[in-house]
């Protein structure tokens, strides 16, 4: 069983919230409940802001239905378990990969049954993190539908967006579970450099630098260059683009 799962409940009912809250400090003393919302706008804050392994969840709620609220994360780098006690909304459940189902009243079976299948999804997940395969020709890019391999010379960039990473390449993009300090562990620094604290490029790939401390890449997409970071990536940028005339300088002014 992994240590210290961090979970958060929404649901509209506080006596729902105190009942299922109640059953995990019996069943599962080492899942730590962090948050718990009768208002799905303060989950969904909680939720982008602070990590989270598991997500209990109701499916009826004022303005806005577990479903709806999940189509909110273009990513889940969490465990979904929808605790209910509506039956028509399991279909749309699995279609979103949730973990379980659990109808209330709470049975307690059904629900360390779900919460067991979490768990075990969880060490998958931990055991599929971010890898660079063939002499750091190809990367693995973990996302909600399973491990894209991509080749590394065809990324552009990586952009962090929330907890979230979004791989770039020249044909299209792809949302990853993990965040931007994983892949940075893993990329080759003589072809990757951190630009921005939300931005990854690949030297390769970018076509104009401005003064003004912005980069265009391949894509046109317009990145901003950190003021700390300038000198050291036109440094970079020179030893794989041979910039004609470059000088050393400081270009931070």
């Amino acid at each position: 069983m992994l240590p210290d799962i961090r979970c958060i409940i929404i649901d509209d009912e506080p006596k729902a919230i105190d009942v299922l809250f109640e059953r995990l400090k019996l069943l599962f003393p080492n899942i730590q409940v962090i948050g718990r919302y009768t208002d799905w706008k303060k989950g969904l804050e909680a939720l982008r802001t602070t990590p989270v392994d598991l997500l209990f969840l109701d499916v009826s709620m004022p303005e806005k239905t577990g479903v709806d609220f999940l189509k909110l994360f273009p990513a889940m780098p969490f465990q979904v378990i929808f605790v209910t006690a509506h039956t028509e909304f399991a279909m749309d459940a699995i279609k979103f990969s949730a973990t379980g189902y659990v109808l209330k009243p709470i049975d307690d079976y059904e629900l360390s049954f779900a919460i067991n299948k979490a768990i075990e999804k969880m060490k998958d997940s931990k055991s599929s993190a971010p890898v660079v395969l063939n002499s750091k020709r190809k990367i693995g890019v973990p996302n909600i539908k399973g491990i894209d391999y991509l080749n590394i010379e065809d990324i552009l960039y990586f952009e962090s967006v929330n907890k979230y990473t979004k791989v770039v390449t020249k044909e299209y993009s792809i949302m990853s579970s993990y965040n931007l300090g994983e892949f940075k562990k893993i990329i080759d620094d003589a072809i990757f450099f951190q630009v921005h604290r939300s931005y990854i490029v690949n030297l390769n790939h970018v076509v104009r630098y401005e003064t003004s401390g912005s980069i265009t890449m391949e894509d046109n997409m317009q990145i901003p260059v950190s003021k700390s970071v300038r000198n050291d990536f036109i440094g970079l940028f020179n030893k794989i683009s041979r910039t004609a005339g470059s000088k050393p300088g400081n270009i931070n002014q």
